[in-house]
């Protein structure tokens, strides 16, 4: 591991430096006294470092020198794929080995390309968690991802909103979506793949029997399926409302995408600027909860069962203030 921190210590001043102690410590995840042996160590090695004091100094290497250790290890080249993703890249245990693959990336391209490479890392950053929203406790999903890559069988319990359950399952694969993770796996049995919420797996074991991996299987292809296929059954009606200006507006903003496609299906605005549209719904208990959030900034026409429910539920609320 220290040949490893080493190259990393010279890719990183080949591509950034001059840089401080403090500096290199944080990006090797290590101290600052690590880094002053480390230093030690690559310029009893022969490799070219200087130390520059003041409060522009740091460590930098001899102008014109650069290291060709830039090969990639097989862990480092499967890394690559999360480089837009750091956060789940260290969610999977590969944020050092992602780390470093960046450093030989950026140290085998030609200036230019290693100038710009850096401008896009600098400028841009990918944050998949929705707002608000803490992010799903993952204690398994190492496990879990070396179960994918291995193609191991997995022995675990689950939670189900039904109670727990106890599977071997063989992963296919894994998906995060809007900063929660999912295990699309196949029964033991050779079973239709399913769909499981990580942080619901209560254990997990790591079995030595290994699984052929179903011919074809196409993880992009499965999900994009599987979420037509929820979509479907998660929406039962739809609510047929007339809604303000300002309601509108805050429709995508509350019901996400059904909410901007009910907006761009709705007809021209009526004579006070109010609009008409369908809006796709869940049952009708969740729908009157839902629909009560636009307040009087819209009414339900229909379907009438809807209808009579929210002005129930109006009506409680109103006679909760009415003294």
């Amino acid at each position: 591991m220290r040949a490893d921190r080493l190259l990393s210590l010279l890719l990183l001043l080949q591509n950034r430096g001059p840089l401080t102690a403090p500096v290199l410590a944080a990006e090797l995840e290590v101290s600052v006294r690590t880094v002053y042996r480390d230093v030690e160590a690559l310029g009893a090695a022969g490799v070219p470092v200087l130390a520059e004091r003041g409060p522009a100094g740091g460590y930098r290497l001899v102008e014109g020198y650069r290291t060709r250790l830039t090969g990639l290890t097989d862990a480092e080249a499967g890394s690559l794929f999360l480089a837009g993703a750091p956060g789940p890249a260290r969610d999977l245990g590969l944020g050092a080995t992602l780390a470093a693959a960046q450093l030989k990336v950026q140290a085998a391209l030609p200036g230019p390309l290693a100038d710009r490479a850096r401008r896009v890392q600098e400028r841009f950053h990918l944050d998949a968690p929705a707002w608000f929203r803490e992010a799903d406790p993952v204690p398994w999903l190492g496990e879990i991802a070396r179960a994918v890559w291995e193609q191991r069988v997995l022995r675990c319990d689950y939670r189900r909103w039904r109670g727990e359950v106890r599977r071997e399952l063989r992963a296919l694969g894994l998906v995060l979506k809007s900063g929660i993770w999912y295990l699309v796996a196949a029964p033991g049995d050779g079973g239709a793949p399913r769909t499981y919420r990580v942080s619901r797996f209560l254990t997990v074991e790591l079995t030595e029997e290994v699984f052929e991996r179903p011919a074809g299987f196409d993880l992009p292809a499965y999900w994009t399926e599987s979420n037509e296929r929820l979509t479907a059954m998660f929406y039962q009606g739809s609510a047929e409302l007339r809604i303000s200006p300002d309601a509108a507006q805050l429709l995508p903003a509350r019901f996400g995408a059904a909410g901007a496609r009910a907006l761009e299906s709705a007809g021209a605005p009526e004579a006070d600027g109010w609009l008409r549209v369908d809006l796709p719904i869940e049952t009708l208990a969740v729908a009157v909860g839902d629909l009560l959030r636009l307040g009087a900034a819209a009414e339900v026409l229909g379907p009438p069962e809807l209808r009579a429910a929210v002005a129930r539920e109006a009506a409680l609320a109103a006679a909760h203030y009415a003294s």
